[in-house]
């Protein structure tokens, strides 16, 4: 099946008689996909129980009859606000205590067992209405949950929802007293009535009990949307998905995507550059117009992980956003460039956010494929030339990757819990070691923390893990070449305590980590023969054999040739030395590219992405700024 082209459509906010016209020219353009509905629950319900559906049925009729594909969203993301005067306490209250109003978006807590209630009632008849239209082809769950640091909430509701839960997994206070360590200061319950939720303490609460608090809140983002899918299951078909965001990692998409058929993510490469990605000054300079070369790769792969091999961009940056702290508009080829990038690491769709520019409200500032008078935007050509382009090619397919990278969403909660330095951030280290296999050339497959077979690949690194799953555990001793844990690996157990042996406690690997220290921004911790560690460091002993030694003579890196441990946060040119010498010692052909170029292989084309503001010269070919070429694959 051959990639495909959508846009976000809001018919809602124009008027109906340009709804023809709209879709028209997003036919002529070729897009084939428009995602709908998913903030207009105040115009399907503008008062309780009064439902006018009558609008939302002419305007997918309108858009079928184009030939329109239509991806339906679910509206409870935007309770409307008779919603908040029939359950006053539905709002989520942030770890300061303080209310979260209504006045924007995803005004609610996932604890609020009213607000699902209604959301399960809108779903149901949404679910009945357009479960078999033949136009709707695809369905969306809410948006982009955990947006706006909205995972986390500190409400009533959330309070006894928490207990509830606790109840449910320890059965006795006694036993969760026992797995917390709840006899330091004095911290026993005597009933789970006791036990309040960790914000708003003298100084910092127990981590078993935040990271428990962190399980808890991503469980409940998992139900409410199971609550949905629930529902669609039995009224539809069509395939359901969810449009995560880039570096939202306060639930686990993992288990949240188990229920759905089609991951997906809202891409906005520029707006991340800005405001999530710790970088340099000059990096993001050199990148201004185009974002970073390998934020958005990331994330693909993730979500390909994450959906099972079906994924979608469900909205596409197409011009200026609104929300950075600085908004520039992206370099002239960027807009094809992120599609393409998309399709090449096998993305089924991208969709643009989006139609018209909108003249009003909070996102009047944010570009679409049209400007606010109608007239083309910069992105529309773009997307008309990409869509011509697709006409022309074979099926890409996605190529396995050459490497592999574990990703857990607990190791992010619990360093976050108890980061042990300001700047320790899991994201950050997967990420870096994610952007040192992407400058070696490899395509690479992202896989969560329970995966059981590591035969695929001959190398598997897992920088970071809070605890070691014991499918992975068992997986390992299936990987053909070596499995690369990196620092902090398996330095907890599931209580948050300290393991005895010590860790890192990896299988067929005699070292332990008998001391951790965090390093402040410019210290180095030196390396023999060059290089150094950074942000962390570890001390190690064991019989273990050492590949790599500090210039201080400690263990920096260990390894029996299957297992092997970096007991430090490498610098960026270490790493790729590290990765390099691995690779190469399995045969995996690397690449050593330039900042602005990746490369990306799928099963029939090679595509090579210029991030860059610049032409670069590759092997005698010249790829433009902020330009993709690509070529049919010689060997498959």
């Amino acid at each position: 099946m051959k990639p495909a082209l959508g846009v976000c459509y809001y018919p809602e906010h124009w008027p109906e008689d340009i709804w023809p016209q709209d879709a028209r020219r997003m036919v002529e353009a070729g897009l084939t996909w428009v995602r709908i509905g998913e903030f207009a629950w105040s115009r399907l319900e503008p008062a309780p129980g009064h439902y006018e559906f009558g609008w939302l049925d002419r305007a997918i009729a309108v858009l079928g009859k184009a030939g329109l594909r239509v991806v339906l969203g679910t509206p409870t993301a935007t309770p409307p606000r008779w919603m908040i005067a029939r359950h006053p306490d539905m709002l989520a209250v942030d770890a300061q205590g303080r209310l979260r109003k209504f006045g924007s978006r995803r005004h609610y807590c996932f604890s609020h067992r009213g607000y699902l209630e209604d959301c399960k009632r809108i779903v149901t008849l949404l679910a009945e209405r357009y479960g078999r239209n033949p136009h709707v082809a695809a369905w969306q769950t809410d948006n982009e949950y955990g947006c706006h640091d909205t995972t986390l909430s500190y409400s009533d509701a959330a309070r006894g929802a928490f207990r509830d839960w606790l109840g449910q997994k320890y059965q006795s206070p006694d036993m969760l007293n026992r797995a917390w360590g709840n006899v330091f200061w004095s911290m026993e319950y005597r009933s789970f009535d006791e036990i309040d939720l960790p914000n708003l303490t003298v100084t910092e609460p127990n981590p078993a009990h935040v990271m428990d608090f962190r399980r808890f809140a991503s469980d409940q983002v998992v139900t409410f949307n199971r609550a949905q899918v629930d529902i669609l299951r039995r009224n539809t078909d069509a395939p359901i998905a969810h449009n995560y965001m880039g570096r939202v990692t306060e639930f686990d998409h993992f288990k949240l995507g188990a229920d759905l058929d089609i991951a997906s993510w809202d891409s906005y490469p520029i707006g991340f550059l800005s405001d999530r990605l710790e970088a340099s000054a000059a990096h993001k300079a050199a990148f201004l117009r185009q974002g970073d070369p390998d934020f958005q790769a990331f994330h693909h792969d993730l979500y390909r992980a994450a959906g099972r091999g079906r994924w979608w961009v469900m909205e596409q940056q197409p011009g200026p956003v609104n929300w950075a702290p600085y908004n520039p508009a992206p370099l002239p080829g960027m807009v094809r460039l992120w599609t393409w990038e998309a399709f090449a690491h096998g993305a089924e769709a991208v969709c643009y956010f989006r139609w018209r520019q909108a003249p009003f409200a909070q996102e009047q500032m944010h570009a679409g494929l049209l400007r606010p008078d109608s007239a083309d935007a910069p992105g529309l050509n773009e997307a008309r030339e990409t869509a011509h382009e697709l006409t022309k090619l074979p099926d890409i397919g996605c190529r396995d990757g050459d490497v592999a990278l574990v990703f857990d969403y607990e190791s992010a909660w619990a360093w976050d819990t108890q980061p042990q330095g300001a700047d320790f951030d899991y994201f950050r280290l997967v990420f870096a070691w994610y952007r040192a296999l992407r400058r070696l050339g490899l395509n690479v497959d992202i896989l969560p923390p329970d995966t059981g077979d590591l035969s695929r690949w001959k190398l598997v690194l897992a920088p970071g893990l809070f605890t070691l799953s014991p499918d992975l555990r068992a997986a390992v001793s299936s990987c053909p070449g070596t499995v690369l844990f990196g620092p902090r690996a398996n330095s907890k157990t599931g209580d948050f305590t300290i393991p005895d042996p010590l860790p890192p406690g990896l299988p067929g690997l005699d070292a332990r980590v008998t001391r951790v220290e965090s390093l402040p921004p410019g210290v180095i911790m030196d390396l023999e023969g060059g290089g150094g560690f950074v942000h962390w460091v570890e001390d190690v002993e064991g019989t273990a054999p050492v590949m790599l030694r500090r210039a201080d003579g400690q263990a920096a890196l260990v390894g029996n040739g299957p297992v092997a441990y970096l007991a430090g946060w490498p610098q960026e040119d270490t790493l790729h030395a590290i990765l390099y010498n691995l690779c190469n010692t399995h045969r995996i052909e690397t690449l050593d590219l330039p900042d602005a170029l990746r490369k990306r292989d799928t099963d029939t084309l090679r595509f090579w992405f210029n991030h860059g503001a610049h032409p670069i010269v590759w092997n005698g070919q010249e790829i433009p700024a902020a330009g993709v070429v690509w070529k049919v694959r010689a060997e498959r």
